[in-house]
C-alpha cells in the first residue's frame, strides 16, 4: 500500500493489520451496514499492474484465459492466467485506460505474476509496469452508491462491467450498484473524503464479503495453481473465451469443457469459526483426501464468516463437510443461486 495513502486513512480511522484496512472502528457495525446502506472501502488487498506498448493487446490475448483483442475501451472484463497444466496462477478484472492495459490481482501475487509475465514478453513491444504505488482503488456500494458518484461528477457506467474513464481515473460498474474506483494517488484523498460525506467508511473484508455475495472468486497466494477456470465458475463470469487462439494450458482449459469432466464446482460457505484462503475441506466419506478448498472468505453480517468454496460436487451434496481435516469444525455449503454477472 502506498504509505502516503496509508497514512492518510490511518488519519481518517482506519485500523490496520498485515497492511490491510481491516476496519474504521467498529467492525460489527461495518458488517452491517454492508447489507442495506451505502459504504466505501479502501481496496489494499488487490494491486494493479499495466500492459501497455504497441503489441500489448496481442501479448495479453496469447497469455490469458479470456479475449483480449476485442475488449472495447470502456468494457471490463474477467479473466484468468493458467499454467501449462490449465491451473489458475493469478485471476484477474482486466479494463482499458487509452491505450494501455490494467490488470486488477490479489496484492499478495503481484510480485510473482510481474515477474512471470515479463519472462513471456521476450522482444514483444510490450512494458508491464506496478501501478500500485500511484493508483489507489476503492470500492462503493449501495443503494446510493450512484448518487454518489453523480454528486462528484464522477461517470456512471450504464451496465455491469463496464468502465468509464474521468481525468484522474475510471469508474467500473461490477454489478447493480457497486462500483470500482480506480484513481491517481494524488487526487484519491479529496475523492475519499468526498464520499465518505455519503457513504460509510468499513474495512476492507466488507468488500470481500460483498464479493462473495456476488459470487465473484479472488485466486490469491494460498489457491494459486489449484483450479482449472471452470471449477471457479470462470466461464460462467465470462473469464473464458473457447474461440480463441491458443495460450498456456488452452489444450487443458478447452478439453475439461468439452469432455464436461469437471467434478468441482463453486459453492458459498458459511461455518461459525474463521474461514481462510486455501483451507481444506473434508468429507467423512472420503477420510483419505480433502474434497475441496476455501478460495476466498471474509466475516458475515449474521455472525460467522462466508467464502467461497470449490467442492467435488458428490461431498457438497452428501453434507457434513469439515475444515482442515476431518472431525474438524463444521462447514455448511450451498450452490451459488442465481446467476454470476458475466461479461
Amino acid at each position: 500500500m502506498n504509505s502516503s495513502w496509508q497514512e492518510f486513512l490511518g488519519a481518517s480511522g482506519a485500523r490496520f493489520a498485515n497492511d490491510r484496512v481491516t476496519d474504521f472502528g467498529d467492525a460489527v457495525a461495518e458488517r452491517l451496514a454492508a447489507r442495506d446502506a451505502t459504504i466505501v472501502a479502501p481496496l489494499p488487498h488487490l494491486a494493479l499492474l499495466e500492459v501497455s506498448g504497441p503489441e500489448a493487446a496481442s501479448f495479453l490475448h496469447n497469455q490469458l484465459t479470456s479475449d483480449v483483442k476485442h475488449l472495447a475501451s470502456d468494457v471490463a472484463q474477467h479473466s484468468a492466467w493458467c499454467s501449462a497444466k490449465g491451473r489458475m496462477l493469478a485471476s484477474f478484472l482486466l479494463f482499458r485506460v487509452g491505450p494501455a492495459y490494467h490488470l486488477q490481482l490479489s496484492a499478495d501475487l503481484l510480485p510473482q505474476i510481474q515477474r512471470r509475465l515479463q519472462m513471456f514478453v521476450l522482444r514483444s513491444q510490450v512494458r508491464i509496469s506496478d501501478q500500485s504505488g500511484t493508483h489507489e482503488l476503492m470500492g462503493l456500494a449501495g443503494p446510493q452508491a450512484a448518487t454518489a458518484l453523480q454528486a462528484l461528477d464522477l461517470p456512471l457506467p450504464a451496465a455491469p462491467l463496464r468502465a468509464a474513464a474521468f481525468a484522474a481515473g475510471v469508474v467500473i460498474r461490477l454489478e447493480g450498484s457497486r462500483f470500482e474506483i480506480v484513481a491517481d494517488s494524488g487526487v484519491a484523498p479529496a475523492l475519499w473524503r468526498q464520499l465518505a460525506s455519503s457513504a460509510r467508511p468499513v474495512g476492507s473484508p466488507v468488500w470481500q464479503w460483498l464479493d462473495i455475495q456476488a459470487g465473484i472468486p479472488l485466486i490469491s497466494e494460498p489457491t494459486a495453481e489449484q483450479f482449472v477456470p471452470q471449477m471457479a465458475n470462470f466461464d460462467q463470469l465470462g473469464a473464458v473465451n473457447f474461440h480463441k487462439g491458443c495460450y498456456p494450458g488452452q489444450e487443458i482449459v478447452a478439453r475439461t469443457q468439452y469432455l464436461g469432466k469437471v467434478k468441482r464446482h463453486l459453492y458459498r460457505a458459511h461455518a461459525d469459526s474463521p474461514l481462510v484462503a486455501g483451507q481444506t475441506i473434508h468429507s467423512p466419506a472420503n477420510p483419505q483426501q480433502p474434497c475441496g478448498m476455501i478460495v476466498n472468505a471474509a466475516p458475515a453480517p449474521s455472525g460467522g464468516y462466508a467464502a467461497l468454496a470449490v467442492v467435488q460436487e458428490q461431498f457438497a451434496a452428501a453434507g457434513s463437510l469439515e475444515l482442515d481435516a476431518p472431525g474438524g469444525q463444521r462447514v455448511d455449503v450451498e450452490p451459488l443461486s442465481g446467476p454470476v454477472e458475466a461479461a
